[in-house]
């Protein structure tokens, strides 16, 4: 999309506080599209909205939770700003029909793709941030990963899935848990795994996922669900 009046547009439909169409296209263009000019990709407006997402998440955590520890909030912040969260918000906003990607990667299924999705709702916080300032960034933040937040917000335990049930059989004694991939499907940037979570031999649980660590965590979680 390159009309400045139509992307204009489209940002206005999702609520995005942007009026500089130009940084909002660069955000969206991904590095394929631009392959000898780096620069004019999104990412350098990624490592900025890495951080500001960061800060804002950190912010929110540390008075939100005052009697949890620093090792806790680390792994509250990477439940919410992880690459699956980001592209899980991204899509809640439509956001990827908006990237501008080269033929190929577009051939290939990166519009679906959670990195990139993740990336361009990273380099989008930059440029709110740059424009707005950081209340206009942690407002943005607040309301889009709003579902995330109130997910760990809810959790007693912030702990994956996978290291639970792994720490579980540690305390047990018992031999760890191992990952079975048992079906691949898909093209191969566009692919989604089954994976069995075996302990002792034995089947506990299954997961799906569009990556293979994404469907050993849902494995690992149906096999606490089904211990509890």
């Amino acid at each position: 999309m390159s009309d400045a009046a139509d992307l204009r547009r489209e940002a206005e439909k999702r609520g995005l506080p942007i009026s500089d169409m130009a940084a909002l296209k660069q955000a969206l263009t991904h590095k394929s599209l631009v392959p000898d000019h780096s620069l004019d990709s999104n990412e350098r407006l990624e490592f900025v909205g890495d951080s500001v997402l960061g800060l804002v998440v950190v912010e929110w955590l540390y008075a939100q939770f005052p009697k949890r520890g620093e090792g806790e909030l680390a792994k509250a912040k990477a439940l919410i700003v992880c690459k699956d969260a980001l592209a899980a918000a991204a899509r809640r906003l439509d956001l990827a029909p908006l990237i501008r990607l080269g033929r190929t990667e577009e051939a290939m299924g990166g519009r679906n793709r959670a990195s990139i999705i993740a990336d361009a709702m990273e380099a989008l916080v930059a440029v709110i941030y740059r424009e707005g300032g950081y209340d206009a960034a942690r407002e943005f933040i607040m309301r889009v990963l709003a579902e995330e937040i109130a997910e760990v917000s809810a959790e007693r335990d912030w702990r994956d899935p996978k290291s639970v049930l792994q720490e579980l059989r540690q305390a047990e004694h018992l031999s760890p848990p191992e990952y079975v991939v048992t079906d691949e499907r898909g093209r191969p940037h566009d692919r989604t795994y089954t994976v069995e979570v075996r302990m002792d031999g034995v089947t506990g649980g299954v997961g799906i996922g569009k990556t293979k660590k994404e469907a050993q965590q849902a494995a690992a979680e149906a096999a606490l669900g089904m211990e509890a």
